[in-house]
């Protein structure tokens, strides 16, 4: 089951201690930060980050990238975004260059009118990957080389610098006229549907009346593993002979179910967690799924 890699997770695995939140959030709104990739481990879990991520990588490696993979065998800038897995898996026994890793506060800072997720590099479906030609190495490695002086400088306004080396790096990954070509996991169907019941019970159990279910149908699945909704039901039924819609009703139901019989809730509360508007549409929905509307499903139990 593949987890979720928060800013303070890395910098446990990275450095071995955990960072303040004044630290998270050092560029007054959101954070951003650079690394070298000497200071990487040379295979990462397969995972979500809950951050974005541009790496220039300078090494031989198999990325493995939503449910698909490329071998990576020249310098090139890879765009990894919150919602789609990938994991590394070095090949070639030195891997250099550098990455630096931020949140969409810290990119939009006063630009408010878009969307990071809406640049063509972080958009749900496109291709992450850009090789770059001699120039273009040298120009990355510039950019790279000028945002760690900055990082250690103590100008006041060091951060607008710094966005602007990473409007710096999109420009130079549109340039690029050498877009990777991503190979299709043989098994891909097997994978996606592994990633989905795997999404699905990271929702589960609901522990507080307060916390609602995010996920409920299968557009909303499908835009999370970035791929298209029509794709995601012809592997989930083709793997289990069961739909995308089936497989979600009763996960929900088994959750509504635990609720009914182990917490104290009114049933508005259960239905709000669960993500329903109303009551009376969980009551329908849970009678047409067991038979038992909640209210009869709670006197089976005195």
């Amino acid at each position: 089951m593949f987890s979720t890699e928060s800013i303070q997770d890395f910098y446990q695995r990275h450095s071995g201690s955990t960072i303040q939140s004044e630290v998270i959030n050092n560029t007054g709104a959101g954070h951003f930060n650079v690394f070298r990739r000497e200071t990487c481990s040379t295979k990462t879990s397969y995972s979500r980050r809950d951050f974005y991520k541009v790496s220039f990588i300078i090494g031989t490696g198999k990325l493995h990238f939503a449910d698909k993979w490329i071998y990576i065998d020249s310098p090139a800038l890879l765009f990894s975004n919150p919602l789609v897995p990938y994991s590394w898996e070095a090949i070639s026994s030195e891997q250099t260059g550098w990455f630096c890793l931020f949140t969409e506060d810290f990119l939009q800072h006063d630009e408010k009118t878009t969307t990071l997720s809406d640049s063509p590099f972080f958009r749900i479906g496109s291709n992450p990957v850009y090789f770059l030609d001699q120039q273009q190495q040298e120009e990355a490695t510039g950019f790279f080389h000028k945002m760690e002086q900055e990082m250690s400088s103590d100008y006041l306004h060091k951060f607008n610098v710094l966005r602007n080396y990473m409007h710096l790096l999109i420009h130079l990954a549109m340039k690029s006229r050498r877009e990777a070509i991503f190979e299709r996991n043989i098994n891909a169907g097997t994978r996606i549907t592994e990633l989905f019941f795997e999404l699905m019970e990271r929702q589960f159990p609901i522990d507080a009346p307060d916390r609602k279910l995010v996920l409920r149908n299968p557009q909303q699945y499908a835009y999370a593993l970035s791929i298209h909704v029509n794709h995601l039901n012809r592997a989930i039924k083709q793997a289990t002979g069961r739909t995308t819609t089936e497989h979600i009703a009763s996960r929900i139901t088994k959750e509504a179910r635990a609720l009914l019989v182990h917490s104290d809730w009114n049933i508005a509360e259960i239905a709000y967690s669960l993500g329903f508007e109303y009551a009376a549409h969980f009551s329908n929905f849970y009678k047409k799924h067991t038979g038992l509307s909640p209210v009869a499903q709670r006197k089976t139990l005195v």
